[in-house]
Order: structure tokens, then sequence, then C-alpha cells
């Protein structure tokens, strides 16, 4: 490493940055059955009954294993968890005070702002110009909410470190010493390269710096002594700052990727949960999965828990050739302008047994992306509002609370032992109907407030967001050498 570093003479300013992102009432949710069906047959068909201890995360982790249930052979499978939880070595050490649902929501909002900025100004990074450069010195916020963490292994010797996943990032960075300007605060020792034997800066005049400057959203410059800098800051003015470096990967034991391209950060901050970094999952050249392509084919699946006190898994690769038949595939749309985002082509959703009367024309007037680190599924004000009026009648008896932040359907569940809420169904391109599990429906701040877990966006030419809530026990196989995207049932537990 340089002795002389150009990173704390300032750092980085610069705009533009992170992810995607992603009428009338409908009065007849439960009329108009057909004659003859009974409403237990109707509840079974078309409800979730739900235990209110199911909602709620346990004091401990879950000793349960998941697994892909058949629906993908992965080659190599990474357990997902939660990062505030109790399976994460992180969650015992979080400030409660920083972690409350109604901060998760303030910091899901932040997360969103920034892909709608992102998608609207669609531009590169600027550059960073060496010692005239300059960084934010305040203190920054949470990376959005990228709440699920993986471990991988580092360098040579293997060091394993706890990464954020992120389908909405593609440059992977971990903190980096000497930490020359600031590090935040994470659990395992900050990455030493000088103690790696496979470690390497990547030089300006090398192709990788320059695929590194043609990413969206990346600022790049060089030191006085040629090599590759790279610095990436998020609307909520977390960010990143330093070597655009190459090293050796480990996914699990067997997998080891030599001369992975990654960031290797001395000057960061935000409140990234004691986590390492990031583990960018997007689908430009310089992410996971373009970099593991040979490997693994482009194709990775993962599966959201259905609380903070159970696991997941972030698989990679398929073993043979057959993918499970339950599994339903839609296309993966590819967009020019934004090629790290993953865009889907929603037409319709339904509540209960009765699709609601939105136009598919809401839906494509401003487009859909599918994302792992937003927590809220945002929708057109339209579709919004046709969703909340049907889901409010179904639910008439029960007795609402006050909003949740952005939240504004909410209920108060004292005294109830389990409660029946209409299933919800998201339809995409190619007849794909696609149940929400119940416990992505509701999101619980207490047990008197339990809320809707969907939201409006404020103007119709905002793009919708398939958020994490509605991704949980859906095994997800992003299948990316065939530009389509499957939903496969009963993922995780």
């Amino acid at each position: 490493m340089a002795t002389t570093n150009p990173l704390i003479s300032g750092g980085v300013l610069f705009s533009s940055l992170l992810c995607l992102l992603f009428c009338s009432e409908n009065a007849c949710a439960y009329e108009g059955r057909v004659r003859g069906e009974t409403m237990e047959t109707h509840h079974q068909q078309h409800s979730h009954v739900i235990k209110i201890s199911d909602l709620l995360p346990a004091p401990v982790c879950s000793t349960s294993t998941s697994t892909p249930k058949g629906n993908i052979n992965a080659k190599t499978l990474l357990k997902v968890v939660h990062k505030h939880g109790p399976c994460s070595k992180h969650g015992s050490k979080q400030k409660a005070k920083n972690h409350t649902p109604t901060q998760i929501l303030l910091q899901d909002q932040s997360r969103v702002e920034m892909i709608k900025s992102r998608l609207t100004n669609a531009s590169k990074g600027d550059q960073v110009q060496g010692s005239k450069a300059t960084i934010p010195l305040h203190s920054g916020h949470s990376l959005g909410t990228g709440n699920y963490i993986v471990t991988v292994g580092i360098g040579s010797p293997q060091k394993d470190f706890s990464l954020v996943f992120d389908t909405g990032s593609d440059l992977t960075w971990i903190q980096c010493q000497p930490c020359v300007g600031s590090c935040y605060t994470q659990q395992e020792p900050i990455f030493n390269p000088s103690k790696s034997s496979s470690y390497s800066n990547i030089t300006c005049k090398a192709k990788e710096c320059s695929s590194l400057k043609s990413a969206p959203f990346i600022a790049t410059g060089c030191t006085s002594s040629t090599t590759c800098l790279y610095a990436i800051q998020y609307r909520d003015q977390s960010y990143s700052v330093g070597y655009f470096a190459s090293e050796t990967l480990t996914i699990k034991s067997s997998d080891v990727f030599h001369k992975f391209m990654f960031g290797c950060g001395e000057n960061n901050d935000g409140l990234f949960g004691r986590t390492a970094g990031l583990l960018g999952l997007g689908r430009y050249n310089i992410s996971m999965i373009s970099q593991t392509y040979k490997k693994y084919g482009g194709l990775f699946s993962y599966c959201i828990p259905s609380t903070s006190s159970s696991t997941g898994y972030l698989a990679f690769g398929h073993k043979g050739n057959t993918i499970s038949s339950e599994v339903k595939f839609t296309p993966l749309l590819v967009n020019s302008k934004y090629p790290s985002f993953y865009f889907l082509d929603l037409i319709g959703i339904s509540v209960g047994r009765d699709k609601l009367p939105i136009n598919e024309s809401v839906f494509a007037t401003s487009g859909t992306l599918i994302d792992s680190g937003t927590v809220i599924t945002r929708l057109q004000p339209s579709a919004y509002s046709a969703l909340r009026s049907s889901f409010r009648q179904s639910m008439s008896s029960y007795p609402m609370a006050d909003a949740l932040s952005i939240l504004d359907t909410c209920y108060n569940f004292t005294g109830y032992d389990t409660i029946t809420i209409p299933k919800i169904a998201l339809n995409f391109r190619g007849g794909i109907a696609v149940d929400i599990d119940g416990t992505g429906i509701m999101y619980v701040r207490t047990i008197d407030q339990v809320c809707l877990a969907f939201a409006g966006n404020s103007d119709a030419g905002n793009i919708a967001i398939l958020g994490n809530s509605q991704q949980k026990r859906l095994d997800l196989i992003y299948d990316i050498a065939k530009n389509r995207l499957g939903f496969g049932p009963g993922g995780c537990n």
C-alpha cells in the first residue's frame, strides 16, 4: 500500500448512486362468491390463518435447517441471517434505538429515495481526483436497509467476513486497514491486505480499472502512482472510498476465485450493522455474479427467512439440468440505461379471490424492480389504493390502529391467538401468479400495531419495488443466462 494516501486528504465528493426498486376502490372483495361455496372453503383457498406468535421473532435462533427444498440443486449454499437477529453473531451488540421498526422504515424510505435518484439521474459516478477530492466528514447513516448477511472468505490465508448481500449493487467492498479516514465498528477484525499473499492493487491502465470507470454510480480516479481508486456514496451519506484491488474470494471451502475484483475501503462510514461490507449481486460486469459466471453460469438463488430468528440461504450455480416444475418463471427485463438492476413485468394484483381492477398500463408506465435490500414493497398510487381498499374491507372485523411511518393500514391484534388475512398474489407476465407468504403480508411493530407491509409511491411515475418482506419463504432463482426469474414455493421455513 502507498505510504502517502490520497484518500485521507479529503476523500471524495460526488452524487448519483445506489439502487433499484422497485384505483378505484374494490368494493366487492368478498361479494359475488360462487353459489354453494362455504366460508370455510373460501378461507382455506383464499385466506391465511396465522398464529400471532408466527409474526413475532423469537429471542433465540431457530435450530431448523433451511435448504432449497428441491427447487434447485445448488452447487454452493451459504446461510443467510438477519443482521440484527439472534441467528447473527452481530445481533446481540446492536443498539436497539437504531433498529426499532420505526427506524427501519425510515431507513427503508431512504433506500427507496436513493433508488429513485439513481433512476432519475442515470449517470456514472464522478471522477475521484486524487488529492483534490473531498469526502463528507459527517457521520453517515444506514446503507438503506440491507438487512440480510452471509459470510465469505477473503485473502490468503483466508479470513471470514460477514457481508450484506445486495441485488441493487455491483461492487463488492470491505473495510481495509489502514483506516486513513475513518472506519465504522465491525464484528470481525478489519481486513489487512499487507498480510495477504494474494492481494494486489489494480493500476489505472489495467482493463479492470476501465471496467470500473464505466460502472454506474461509482466514482473513480488515480493516485499519483497510478493506482485505481473507487468511491461509492449513498444518498444518506454512507460511503466507502479506497483502492480497487484483486484478491482471493472463497465461497465455502470448495469454491475459490483468484483475482476477484473488489473495493478495499480505507475511508468508510455508515451504520452497517457491524458487517464488514457488501457483496454486490447486481448484473453489471464487476459484480460477484458476473465475475463468477464461468463457475456458476450466472445462476443464483436466495430465500429470505420468515422472521429475524430463523435462517435462509444464498445459493450459487446448479448441478444437473433439472429445476423443479413448481418453480414459475417470468422474464427478467434488461434496461441498458440501468444495467445493474433486475426489472420485472408486474401486470396485476389479487386479494383473496379477486383480481383488483388495475389497468396493466399503471404498472407499465413506471416499471417494477425486485430488490433484496428494500423492506416494504412500493406500488404506484392507484395500485396501492386498490390494494388497501380491498384489504381493509376483508379485515373490517379487526380493530384498526394508528399508522406507522409510511404504513397506513394497521391493526390492533391484542387478545387474538390467530388472525385470518386475505391472500395476496402478484401477477407477472407469462401467466405467473406468485402468492405472498402470510408472514410477508404484515409488518409488526408491536402486537397492537401490525400493518399491511405495502406502501404507495408519491408519484405515478415512480418505479414499483418488490421488497424483501414480500419475498419471504420464496426460493427466488435468478437465471441471468436465460434472463428469467423463478419463484419457487417453500424455500425456507
